[in-house]
């Protein structure tokens, strides 16, 4: 059996007063802007896509689950300016987690993480599915493997 999937972005409407600051401002948040200078290297948690070369990110410490659990976490993440929060369809995989090393971790109804495996993000569907398979999975977060860095959730549709 197949379990269909929705991959959710972070939404610009999270960052839109940081945006507006400058690097002297973004200290206070311990954020900064940075122009990208390679790519792949700036994955955008709004746009789901890498930023291009020349493009500015924000660089920002983002709680990405906001739980009462200990399972509680933030990290480092990338925005691109002026992104929009990209809407995917079911069962669509942005490009920019395919050829990345990914760590997929599933959490229950407790918020506490249940399973968790690493996978290429050519193998991505498979790995969502296996872990949707358990019937006490509510949710999927998708982190970069080697860095640790939140990427975006993932709902059963």
């Amino acid at each position: 059996m197949t379990t269909n999937f929705l991959i959710k972005a972070l939404t610009t409407d999270s960052f839109h007063e940081l945006m507006l600051k400058n690097n002297d401002e973004l200290k206070l948040f311990d954020a900064a802007w940075f122009t990208v200078d390679a790519e792949p290297g700036y994955p955008c948690r709004v746009s789901l896509t890498d930023a291009k070369i020349g493009e500015r990110v924000l660089a920002l410490s983002f709680c990405h689950h906001n739980v009462n659990s200990p399972y509680k976490a933030s990290g480092a993440i990338f925005v691109r300016e002026n992104a929009p929060t990209v809407k995917l369809n079911i069962n669509e995989v942005p490009k920019m987690l395919r050829h990345r090393l990914l760590s997929v971790r599933a959490y229950n109804s407790q918020k506490l993480m249940i399973e968790a495996e690493v996978a290429q993000g050519t193998e991505l569907e498979s790995t969502i599915g296996k872990q949707f398979q358990n019937s006490k999975v509510e949710y999927i977060h998708i982190h970069n493997a080697n860095q640790g860095c939140f990427n975006c959730s993932v709902h059963r549709a």
